[in-house]
């Protein structure tokens, strides 16, 4: 489920990239209003694709993930100051 506060997006576009599908993800308002622009669906879509993109054996959100975890393990962030992060940021969108 996703929070009320979650804003979709859904994208149909007469000019599109060919074999895609339409898909609907949660995005924060300024996500929403910035893909509006066909232009910039069109590299999101490529960009989320070229990142999920299906390889034997391999699951690309997992490697995406694992990814970032390594990065901001490498630039001296722990799990404890993620879940501060996160929760100074949910704090702030309550409000």
């Amino acid at each position: 489920m996703f929070p009320a506060s979650a804003y979709f997006v859904s994208v149909r576009s007469e000019a599109r990239m060919p074999n895609t599908i339409d898909v609907t993800i949660p995005v924060e308002p300024e996500a929403a209003a910035a893909l509006q622009d066909a232009r910039k669906r069109e590299a999101v879509g490529r960009i989320v694709s070229r990142i999920l993109r299906p390889q034997p054996g391999q699951d690309p959100l997992l490697d995406a993930m694992q990814r970032l975890s390594a990065d901001a393990k490498a630039k001296g962030l722990t799990p404890e100051i993620l879940e501060a992060e996160l929760a100074a940021h949910k704090a702030e969108r309550s409000r």
